[in-house]
């Protein structure tokens, strides 16, 4: 310790271990995006809480960690200083003030948008409501995308700022976020006052809450919104004559015109004579035209109708091709699978309309 200084108080414990949260929350999620989808969501949510929790302290918290404390201007004279006259901040210098506050910004954006987009695909979570309108909120997934890399690269600027300042500028700003610790001369130790305390643990159970949620998928904030279809009680008559055959494909696989050109040709339904007579197939026609890829708003569909050829093979599918491009053609002749064609294979739930990334059976396609 210099010469006349003391050891200071300045973070309390719970905003360091919120500290620490944002940056495993955001850090784990994504790594993990390719991997577990539902846990990249459990995470996004404990680094959102932790977010929000730092704006509200950041308004409200102890001296040194309020917004009014940070020091925006000077920056030049801050970096100047490494080779001249130490400028001394007990708190947040000009780039690190200005670093959290892009952070914050960013965290704000890149969580909401990211239970946005959960919602979307999966039509879980909160914002489950908007799985039918993808067509109107599928730019929510780029504002997540280019926020989430925009935070990283923002995160490692300012974790290298961190070490710049603590090997270069020789300061103890560093050591303080994770101790709570500063060597000041004159400044006074932090004393949170009954309110405070009691935000500060509300903060950090709210963040251990969010992190429970991967044992609790039937939480609030994340749990799926998913109906299982009963086409047999929709309509008897295609689970009927569709069913007897193969397991039953859902009508939003295909647009209404690859539905009608199928229909118009059951004799030769891929090597075999499928016919029925012509009240049973105009309804069934109907039930599937209805039902269609192009008469349905989620983003499968939207995507399938996108690419659609009219073609009568889901597998012929334009999109179909690209999310099954990397799984090896001989993973599809495993006596498991069998064929491209037996979704259900892989999918849990296709038979009820169900297509969710985190019902995939990977162990199928391994």
């Amino acid at each position: 310790m210099d010469a006349g200084k003391n050891k200071t108080l300045i973070y309390p414990l719970a905003s360091r271990l919120a500290h620490i949260a944002m940056i495993v929350g955001f850090g784990l999620a994504y790594l993990i995006v390719d991997f577990s989808l539902y846990m990249h969501a459990v995470l996004g949510v404990m680094f959102g809480v932790a977010v929000a929790g730092r704006i509200l302290w950041g308004l409200f918290g102890t001296k040194y960690s309020k917004f009014s404390d940070f020091h925006f201007r000077g920056l030049f004279r801050y970096f100047s200083s490494f080779s001249s006259h130490k400028t001394a901040y007990i708190s947040h210098n000009p780039a690190s003030s200005i670093a959290i506050i892009i952070i914050l910004a960013l965290g704000v954006v890149c969580s909401l948008s990211g239970l946005m987009v959960y919602g979307i695909d999966e039509k879980s979570g909160v914002f489950a409501n908007l799985y039918e309108s993808y067509s109107k909120f599928s730019f929510v997934k780029d504002i997540h995308e280019i926020s989430a890399n925009l935070l990283l690269g923002v995160i490692l600027v300012h974790i290298c700022g961190a070490l710049v300042d603590k090997l270069i500028a020789k300061n103890d700003s560093l050591n303080a976020i994770i101790t709570g610790f500063k060597s000041t001369l004159n400044a006074g130790a932090i004393k949170p006052n009954l309110a405070q305390k009691l935000f500060c643990i509300i903060w950090i159970g709210a963040i251990l809450t969010a992190l429970s949620f991967s044992f609790y998928k039937q939480n609030p904030l994340l749990k799926s919104h998913y109906e299982m279809v009963d086409y047999a009680m929709q309509n008897p008559t295609f689970a009927k004559e569709c069913g007897s055959c193969h397991f039953i494909y859902p009508p939003f696989l295909l647009t209404a015109k690859s539905w009608e050109i199928m229909m118009s040709d059951l004799e030769n339904h891929f090597g075999d004579d499928a016919s029925i007579d012509d009240e049973s197939n105009s309804e069934i026609l109907k039930y599937l035209v209805r039902n269609s890829a192009d008469k349905t708003g989620t983003k499968i569909s939207t995507k399938i109708a996108k690419t659609s050829k009219n073609e009568i093979a889901i597998t012929q599918n334009a999109y179909w091709i690209k999310k099954h491009d990397k799984i090896p053609a001989k993973t599809f002749e495993q006596k498991s699978i069998k064929s491209k064609a037996n979704c259900e294979a892989c999918h849990k739930g296709i038979q009820n309309g169900i297509i969710q990334k985190d019902l995939i059976k990977f162990e199928s396609i391994k």
